[in-house]
């Protein structure tokens, strides 16, 4: 289905975001770290025309610009300034990963904006042991000359990450995310964030993949600590929506339809 492009400004920064368009109702979509609104393009497809997906490149990420900072209130901002310049008043968000935790920090934050929210592989509480899992991303180069000399200068991962160079204007090619910015994002996206999990009472779901980041006891105290969440388990890794698109769009609509 065709999405239509369109950007907003905050202080003079630009924030890109996709709008699938439609006469349904309205859901928020909110990627993960090196990811995009266009990764929601399959789902879009299979909840129309119920629901309009409307998709956010989120801060430093896809067509939106870098920003000075990837802290957790600056993400919780980026989204109500969206809903703003959308005339939204209230949506049901989904989110993966670093998408997902905004989402329920969303809801947490803003809970009249949010009227139930699915948490894609997002966890409670997340790399308290300081370890950075994307830190293997400062060995990519972030522009170059050429899409070659940009995918030769990846090396090795040149395979996981030829894909996504894009050209400027002025004839050099990027990367859709600078390395530095996803590393210091997702150094800020760790924490402890029971408190916001625990926050809210509208409706949610939890789609734990089996090889995903939440460890299946976490994904269960989830469920049990707070009310009106259920859990879907589907036995894949990480990008859930990616290798197991029928079985993600099987639950998001289940849970959608019950609304």
């Amino acid at each position: 289905m065709t999405a239509t492009r369109a950007e907003l400004v905050i202080d003079g920064r630009r924030l890109s975001y996709l709008d699938f368009g439609g006469t349904g109702r309205p859901l928020l979509a909110l990627h993960g770290h090196m990811s995009e609104a266009a990764s929601f393009a399959d789902l879009a497809a299979e909840l129309s025309p119920e629901w309009r997906l409307i998709a956010l490149d989120q801060r430093g990420h896809g067509h939106s610009d870098r920003a000075a900072d990837y802290s957790r209130a600056g993400y919780i901002a980026d989204a109500v300034a969206l809903l703003d310049h959308l005339g939204l008043d209230q949506v049901v968000v989904l989110g993966h990963s670093l998408g997902a935790i905004n989402a329920y920090q969303l809801a947490a934050h803003h809970p009249e904006r949010v009227s139930a929210f699915i948490n894609a592989d997002g966890a409670a509480s997340l790399g308290l042991d300081g370890h950075n899992p994307l830190a293997f991303v400062l060995g990519l180069p972030y522009e170059a000359p050429s899409r070659q000399a940009l995918i030769d200068g990846m090396g090795p991962m040149a395979s996981f990450f030829d894909k996504l160079p894009r050209e400027r204007p002025d004839g050099t090619w990027i990367l859709p995310f600078h390395p530095q910015d996803i590393v210091d994002s997702e150094d800020l996206v760790h924490g402890d964030h029971w408190a916001d999990w625990l926050a809210s009472t509208c409706p949610a779901l939890l789609i734990h993949p089996t090889q995903g980041v939440i460890p299946a006891d976490q994904a269960q105290a989830m469920v049990d600590r707070r009310p009106n969440t259920r859990k879907v388990e589907l036995n894949t890794d990480h990008f859930v929506y990616a290798n197991d698109p029928n079985g993600f769009a099987k639950a998001v609509n289940e849970f959608l339809a019950e609304l």
